[in-house]
Parts: C-alpha cells; structure tokens; sequence
C-alpha cells in the first residue's frame, strides 16, 4: 500500500460512523458497514479489498453505457474549464443547457418540443406536478389537480415523488399528499397469474377509468405510470394494458405522464419505453442515462400540447433550481448522446445483445426456484419461489431473495432484490460472453439459495 492509497479499514470505518445511506436500515449498517467501490471499467466495479464485480445493475439502471466513456469525462472537464457554472434564472441560459435541450427533443416523439432540466428524476416528477397544474389553471380549470399513479410504482423520493410512487413503506414514514391516489400495478405473476394475460392487462388499466369516476373527472388533472415498472420488480405490461390507458387518458381529458428515468436511452430497445409500447405521453420524465449516471441531470419532456398553453399565458412560473442545465451536467449528457448516435448503441443492443440475454435469461425457467423469467430489452427479474405450481414463497419477508442477492454479489455480479425477484439491468456494451458470464454467475447464486432452503435442483 502506498502513501496515495486509501486505508480501506480507515475509509469503512468513517462510513459507519458518519455517512447515512439511502434505503439502508441505518442502525445494522452503523454495526456492520459496507462495501467501498473504489474504481470501475467498462462493465465491472472494483471495492477496495480488491473484488471484481460485474456490475448488472448499470449502477443504479444508468450507466448505460458502462463506466470507460473517456468522451464523457473530456467533455465535463473542457466544460468546467471554460464555464463551471451559472443558473439559467435572470432570462439567462448557457450553450451546453440549449445545446441539449435541442438534442433531446431531436430523439424524443414527434409532440416534444421543450424540455425542463432538474437534477434529478424525483425533481423532474415534482416539476410535473407543477407545470400539470400551471396548465389545467391556464385553461381556467383550476379544480382539476388531483393525480392518479400505481401502487408499487416508483416516482422518485422526495415528499412529492414519494407521494406519486406506490411504495408502502415510503408512505407508511412520511405519508402522500391529499391529491395523489393509486391505482393496481399490471403485475401478471403476483396479481393476475389465474387470468389470461391480456384480459388481467384490461381489468387493471380499466382501475384507472373507475378511479377517475369515483374522483369526477373535471377533478383530475393526470396519470402517471414507468412503461416497464423498474424499482417495483421490473413489471413488464400485458399487451392490452397501454392501448387501454391511452384510450382512457384521450377520452377523459387526462394528462399521461411517462416516467423513463430508468426506460429512456435504450433500455427497452428503442430510445424511449413509451415507444416501444406505442403509447403517446403528454410529458416525458428522464434522468440517470441522459448523462450515463457520470453526471446529475434530470428534466420533464414537456409536449407541445402543455408546452402551447404554457407559452401563450403571461405570468410567471414560479418553479426552478439552483442547478437547473447546470453547463457540466449538460456537457455530459451532449457527449452521452453523441456515443448513443454515434456508435448505434440503442440499435445494436436491440438487434444483438438484448435478445440474446432474455434468451439466455429464459434458461433459468427450469431452475427448481425459478416461478418466472420476465423481462424486456436490457432489463429483467427471476421471481423466486419454492412451488412452481402455486407459487408459494421460499422464506417470509423476502429473505431468500436477499440471500440469493448477497450470494451472488459474494460471487462477483451485481444484482438487486425487489420483493422475490432478483433484477437486473446490466450495460448495454455487454458482450455475449459477458451475458454468459452474468448467467452463470446468477445460476450459481439460486444453487446456493436452493440448497440453503433444502430444496433439490
């Protein structure tokens, strides 16, 4: 160890005693600590004791592009050489915010044509709040504010994306605000597995027609939904489910708000989720691969039906952030694009290498704690169970779940657990062989959680 090289002993011990995790039970972890990740490259993260990990969790679903993007890092440090920082309050703005504002709307739907930048995507969602109800008070319908979402989607964590998110245990601790409802999530294997697919996909999107009579119309000003549910267990929809939501949404006069923070950049397959499932949302939530997680940025696609009230009423929008198109931020999200149009990225993981993971994925249906493989493009989760035929659980409170995602970091991958499923959400630069590497690395984790619940495989 030389002098430049950090203590590891040293580093967790200040952890532990000073740095508060988020979503960590902070008491065990003041007793336990943690993992220091000291370096990455391409897919792999490297702790300080020296561990590889491939890391299939892109992150937290936002490096995209892996971790050796010099393109990236030239393009925030030219940037803050030049210019590290001004706000785009005082009717200013800088090159790089307009610059990218440009970009994306150059790759988002046809309807985008303005952007809101935050840092965040829990800033964006309550940004859409905001600019949902600055409309409907614009076409004189001030009544009109009440916001319907999913149970068990995720919104963000701030007090108002908490309250638009369906987290239990989010709610149980600070409670929602009086103007957020939920409705059921189109979660086939947990909700609807006795029903044909597109007849559940139907029934639960039709929730929405029912809340929206129960709470009047004239009263409800949006619904907001992630294409594919991501931090809830990666719940891919049935078919039916968002042809029955844009039909609900046009004939009620709803806004659709689109979360993408974790669908948008390619994660799906196309740039957007919202295109893969053909749906048209009136306002578009990014963050976290805009800029390949190397720097915050967030922001709300705002569609021009919102956009054309908002600009053709004076009066000031009384919204905005310190760091709102901060010039780096926006730095990095110009050269992300740049390697995602440039190199073909969306394409290429599309035609080659997501196909190849869901097929390779598809192999661990036979497991004997497999109950289900689902998944799209480069995301997906493996439910555990311990009965295939009735799906009954291996463990209460989702504890074969964690020891299966503790075996496998223990192993050298990087996965999540959510509920029973294992989920992830790996770089879309994989390499086949790579994928094989995360599949057998996985397979090995359900052995050992086999074994530790005695059940033969």
């Amino acid at each position: 160890m030389t002098a430049d090289t950090p203590n590891t002993q040293v580093l967790k011990a200040f952890d532990q005693s000073h740095h508060l995790h988020p979503f960590t039970d902070l008491r065990k972890y003041h007793e336990s600590g943690g993992r220091i990740v000291s370096r990455a490259e391409h897919i792999y993260i490297y702790d300080s004791d020296g561990n590889r990990i491939l890391d299939g969790m892109s992150g937290l679903w936002c490096c995209n592009l892996g971790y050796s993007q010099q393109g990236i890092v030239e393009a925030v440090y030219e940037q803050l050489q030049q210019l590290p920082y001004y706000n785009n309050f005082f009717n200013c703005s800088n090159q790089p915010a307009v610059e990218l504002a440009k970009r994306l709307v150059d790759v988002t739907p046809g309807q985008f044509s303005h952007v809101f930048f935050t840092n965040s995507g829990s800033e964006a969602n309550d940004t859409n709040i905001r600019l949902v109800q600055r409309y409907y008070q614009l076409l004189g319908k001030p009544q009109k504010r009440q916001i319907i979402s999913r149970r068990n989607g995720y919104h963000g964590s701030t007090i108002a994306a908490a309250s638009l998110g369906g987290m239990k245990p989010m709610h149980d601790q600070t409670g929602t605000l009086d103007y957020v409802h939920h409705i059921g999530q189109p979660h086939w294997f947990e909700e609807g597995a006795d029903e044909y697919p597109q007849a559940f996909g139907l029934r639960v999107a039709r929730e929405l027609e029912e809340k929206i009579d129960a709470l009047g119309e004239d009263n409800v000003a949006a619904f907001i939904a992630e294409p594919v549910q991501g931090a809830g267990g990666v719940i891919v929809p049935p078919q039916s489910y968002w042809p029955e939501i844009q039909r609900i949404c046009d004939e009620r006069d709803i806004l659709l708000i689109s979360d993408e923070v974790i669908c948008g950049f390619g994660r799906t397959g196309e740039w957007f989720g919202c295109e893969t499932f053909d749906f048209k949302p009136d306002l578009i939530t990014f963050a976290k691969a805009v800029t390949n997680g190397y720097m915050p940025l967030g922001g709300v696609m705002v569609g021009d039906k919102v956009a054309d009230v908002l600009l053709s009423k004076e009066g000031e929008f009384t919204h905005g952030l310190t760091y709102s198109g901060h010039p780096a931020a926006c730095a990095a999200g110009l050269a992300t694009l740049d390697v995602l149009e440039q190199q073909g990225i969306i394409t290429q993981a599309r035609d080659h290498i997501a196909p190849y993971f869901q097929q390779r994925l598809r192999t661990l249906e036979d497991h004997a704690i497999v109950g289900q493989v689902r998944g799209m493009g480069m995301f997906a989760a493996v439910e555990l169970v311990a009965d295939k035929s009735t799906r009954a659980r291996l463990a209460p409170d989702s504890a074969a779940a964690v020891f299966c995602r503790d075996a496998a970091v223990n192993s050298g991958l990087m996965v999540r657990q959510t509920g029973d499923a294992m989920i992830m959400a790996p770089p879309l630069v994989c390499s086949k062989e790579e994928i094989d590497t995360l599949i057998t690395l996985l397979t090995g984790a359900l052995d050992k959680t086999a074994a530790h619940y005695n059940i033969p495989h």
